[in-house]
């Protein structure tokens, strides 16, 4: 009897379960789905071209699934060492939060207090790491057609990079509260900008520039985008975290606008281990490039240069055919890598009678430099007659020989900015230098920091190196050619310099890269500071 009682409950509660599911079942509206279609397996799945895309910059654009160094430059280079160490701290918080949550508290970290009218990373720094980020699959396929990105992160952030370097078509992203000139934080969240009426407006607008209805969709991090795809998209992209780790970085000669200039001290990712990892170098990094100094200033160039290599600065001489030119050439011209550069020309010539022609540098960069420093003025007419006389006059007289970089500013990047003749004009025969630097934890230059500390950021580096390879002379004819014969002998010069090196020519100037970068000419304030960039 109680067998039989128990096994017809247990078909009862079978059967109430069954009657219960059911009606959870209808009373659940059905799988949210984008409209006329669904989620497709793989990239090649959306259509070729044609259209709108919707793309979703986090974890979708960009290969990463973690903003953070993002945010970590920010705070480094808008905030300084503090804030970035702050943000380095609370990470362990940060990494238990959504994704949603943790941006709105790194934002809160980042920019609480900047002033907006200089804050300059999201044009100047921030390019340079989202570009290396950026996913050839995902550029290939949603590329073909209008764009419309949506990000978490501040539009400052990601809409310079975005509609500069991409070429995209709209941006929708947080705007950041400010009040007096400071950002305060993120104004709204990314679930309440994807709900405004600014994001229908802009598709809609974007449809009608396309011709076409079609939208497709390539999803990322944050669960408010399936919202967007529910309403707009016919086809949807969401990649998983092993489909992002298989992807490729867009090559930079596929990059819509070359990166040429940009800005910032940091010169790596800075990850949560990297950023500690700097930290951490920071005290020996210091005593390091105090040692390295002393060695520069206190020792001549057959001591300084083997000790220089023990303590890490590594240096590679490579000499043309004519390599005994660098012994009697008085004019050496160089392409400009960082306050460095006349200097690595005179230790790898061996002539300890070189100056360096400079447009103006800090009273401190004047003091370290172990060779002399030649001033010029932007005057023209001085300028060459200034050069003549340093030129034709007696070593014992303060004669001697002359380094310029007629670029006029530091370039990064591999490309030469357009040189000024002035040197060509002064008749004499030169002898091209092609300089290559790299290094790996800080940039040596700035457009918009602190310039006094170039040398002291740049000797920071644990192993920064340089290539220096002298060229065959050039003659420049005695200087009876006129400008126009000067400006042919300075394009040669950057021809064969960028041809030694494999870098690439531009017709940019030192104007270009301070408007771009700092928001002004490039014109020096000698009381403050000044970068060592020659006419």
């Amino acid at each position: 009897m109680s067998k039989a009682l128990a096994k017809s409950l247990s078909q009862l509660n079978k059967a109430l379960v069954r009657k219960l599911n059911a009606l959870i079942i209808r009373a659940q509206p059905p799988p949210a789905r984008p409209p006329d279609g669904g989620r497709v397996s793989t990239l090649d799945a959306l259509p070729a071209s044609g259209g709108v895309a919707v793309c979703k910059v986090e974890g979708g654009l960009l290969r990463s699934s973690s903003t953070f160094p993002y945010f970590m430059l920010v705070a480094l280079e808008a905030g300084g060492l503090l804030r970035g160490l702050l943000l380095l701290l609370l990470y362990p918080f940060l990494s238990m939060l959504g994704h949603g949550r943790a941006i709105k508290a790194m934002a809160a970290v980042c920019f609480v207090g900047l002033r907006k009218d200089t804050f300059r990373a999201g044009r100047a720094a921030l390019p340079r790491l989202l570009l290396e980020d950026v996913s050839a699959e995902v550029f290939d396929a949603a590329f073909r057609r209008r764009v419309v990105c949506v990000s978490a992160m501040p539009r400052v952030m990601v809409e310079p990079f975005l509609r500069e370097y991409l070429g995209v078509d709209a941006v929708v992203a947080p705007e950041m509260r400010e009040m007096r000139g400071r950002f305060l934080d993120v104004m709204q969240g990314e679930s309440e900008v994807l709900r405004g009426l600014d994001v229908e407006m802009v598709i809609a607008r974007e449809k009608e520039k396309a011709g076409g209805d079609v939208v497709v969709g390539v999803g990322g991090l944050g669960s408010s985008f399936s919202q967007l795809f529910q309403k707009h998209c016919k086809e949807v992209y969401v990649p998983t975290e092993s489909a992002r780790r298989r992807w490729h970085a867009l090559p930079r000669r596929r990059y819509p606008k070359p990166l040429i200039f940009h800005d910032g001290r940091i010169a790596f990712r800075p990850t949560p281990a990297a950023t500690l990892a700097m930290f951490m170098w920071l005290p020996l990094g210091a005593a390091l490039a105090v040692a390295r100094i002393a060695t520069f200033l206190l020792l001549p160039f057959s001591l300084s240069v083997p000790i220089l290599a023990a303590l890490g600065m590594h240096g590679r001489l490579i000499v043309s055919n004519s390599g005994a030119a660098a012994s009697t050439t008085n004019l050496f011209a160089c392409n400009h890598r960082s306050l460095l550069d006349p200097l690595y020309v005179a230790a790898a010539a061996g002539r300890t009678d070189l100056a360096a022609a400079t447009y103006s540098i800090s009273r401190l960069s004047e003091i370290l430099s172990p060779i002399p420093t030649f001033r010029l003025t932007r005057d023209r007419a001085a300028d060459r007659a200034a050069m003549q006389a340093k030129l034709s006059g007696d070593v014992g007289r303060g004669g001697g020989g002359l380094v310029v970089c007629p670029e006029g500013t530091t370039c990064r990047e591999p490309y030469l900015l357009r040189f000024s003749p002035l040197f060509a004009e002064l008749g004499r025969d030169v002898t091209p230098v092609a300089l290559h630097s790299e290094v790996g934890m800080f940039h040596g230059t700035t457009a918009g920091g602190w310039k006094a500390l170039d040398p002291l950021f740049l000797l920071m580096n644990p192993v920064p190196a340089y290539i220096v390879q002298f060229l065959d002379t050039i003659s420049c004819g005695g200087g009876g050619g006129g400008p126009e014969a000067a400006r042919a002998v300075a394009n040669e010069m950057q021809r064969r310099i960028a041809e030694a090196l494999g870098y690439t020519c531009t017709g940019l100037t030192r104007r270009d890269k301070y408007l771009m970068l700092a928001g002004n000419e490039g014109l020096v304030d000698n009381k403050k500071t000044a970068a060592s960039a020659t006419t």
